[in-house]
């Protein structure tokens, strides 16, 4: 699960720069106590941890049949199959919503591309098909929700377009509200970065002035910043008006170039930001506060790879741990997960480990929600490998249990009542 930021940018510039940094400082303070509510509770084991997870596929040239259903008990790390849970063309992304009814999946298909809603049978772990409607785009590759889960927000890869769709109360999806295509410089690699490419959106709440997404774009090496607007569903930006500083500027995150951004997460409150670059097999953390107009400033990268890997790498998932004290990415060409310690006070990474996952091609890899286990599929093995996690440094153990499952390539969780 990713984080949302600290309120940024729009609700700073309404307040004066010492009133920003007490209420910075606050907020460290209050996310320092909740992290030591969330240690102190990770010592005390819960009598039972059960969920539904569900796995979306690649159809096309396998065997897969759309998106598969399990029960994960984190006590016992234990994955147990469930069946299909819906027949459906090439589900690369799943995402279930904040209200738990209901799941949406981006149907990768080039030109023909479609999301889907789908109402959960929390028993069973069947989806029954509700709607599907053109994505607006081709090949979408990431789903995620507004704040109040009335809209879900699309990233387009191969036409570099972000979609946001409006949700019912019955979970159907509506006509879409926004359309906005990524522009800017394109990075230097011809053959990755010859035109824009949306790769994750996710948004950040900043209360009554609304909100911003934030857009990872493979070829332009940024991660733009759009507002959105809520009671119409609309974007605007990346450019945004700055009444601290009296100018209009761009907030967006530039990253070096060829890095390729391809998914990013937010620390636990917010201030720094973790990117990783599919290209280079990189890191880079930014600075969300405390610099000019609050345009997110990156001050570390650093490498995902093993020491002497010389192959073709691209980097694929990454994810912060609960506790927010360790970091994972997973690399497809040395088919490993690499496990980075975060530092407690300015957040920089240091690379502790590089696992095997045991198969091939780890597209995408989800921590559970207890944060014991990390569940990594890899795509062209067909599994699914469960790793237990040492909760004092971050390690990754094969507990030796290997689900088979055709072309995996995203997990979301669900929990079961």
């Amino acid at each position: 699960m990713i984080r949302a930021p600290f309120q940024f940018p729009a609700a700073l510039h309404y307040f004066p720069m010492k009133m920003t940094h007490r209420i910075f400082a606050f907020s460290l303070l209050i996310a320092s106590l909740l992290f030591s509510v969330a240690v102190g509770s990770a010592a005390t084991p819960a009598a039972n941890h059960k969920y539904l997870v569900f796995v979306g596929t690649y159809t096309t040239k396998t065997e897969s049949k759309g998106i598969y259903a399990y029960e994960f008990d984190s006590d016992a790390g234990k994955l147990a199959p469930k069946g299909v849970a819906a027949e459906t063309p090439d589900p690369s992304w799943v995402a279930v919503h904040p209200s738990g009814k209901f799941l949406y999946a981006a149907n990768e298909a080039g030109k023909s591309s479609t999301v889907s809603a789908f109402a959960i049978d929390a028993k069973s772990g069947k989806l029954t098909l509700l709607n599907q409607l053109p994505a607006l785009g081709e090949d979408p590759c990431y789903l995620s929700f507004d704040k109040t889960g009335k809209y879900v927000f699309v990233a387009n890869y191969t036409s570099g377009n972000i979609v946001v769709f409006p949700i019912g109360a019955d979970g159907k999806l509506g006509t879409a509200t926004a359309n906005v295509h990524d522009e800017g410089k394109l990075g230097p690699n011809q053959e990755r970065q010859e035109a824009s490419h949306a790769h994750w959106i996710e948004v950040e709440s900043t209360g009554g002035m609304g909100s911003f997404v934030y857009v990872a774009d493979l070829g332009l090496d940024r991660v733009l910043t759009y507002q959105f607007h809520s009671a119409k569903g609309e974007l605007s930006g990346p450019t945004v008006f700055s009444t601290y500083s009296n100018r209009k500027f761009d907030p967006s995150a530039k990253l070096s170039p060829g890095t390729g951004p391809r998914h990013g997460v937010f620390s636990t409150a917010g201030e720094r930001m973790y990117v990783l670059g599919e290209l280079n097999s990189t890191v880079t953390v930014f600075h969300m506060m405390g610099t000019d107009d609050f345009v997110p400033t990156a001050f570390q990268q650093i490498s995902a790879l093993p020491d002497g890997f010389n192959g073709h790498n691209d980097a694929a998932e990454i994810a912060l741990h609960p506790s927010g004290n360790f970091l994972y990415t997973s690399n497809r060409g040395s088919d490993t997960v690499a496990v980075f310690n975060v530092e407690r006070r300015g957040g920089r990474l240091k690379l502790s480990a590089n696992v095997p996952t045991g198969g091939k091609e780890p597209r995408h890899f989800a921590i559970d929600p207890s944060g014991n286990y990390l569940l990594a599929e890899n795509q062209l093995s067909n599994n699914i490998a469960v790793f237990k996690i040492d909760p004092a440094k971050g390690g990754l153990t094969p507990t030796g249990q290997v689900v088979e499952v055709p072309s995996p390539v995203n997990i979301a969780f669900l929990p079961e009542d």
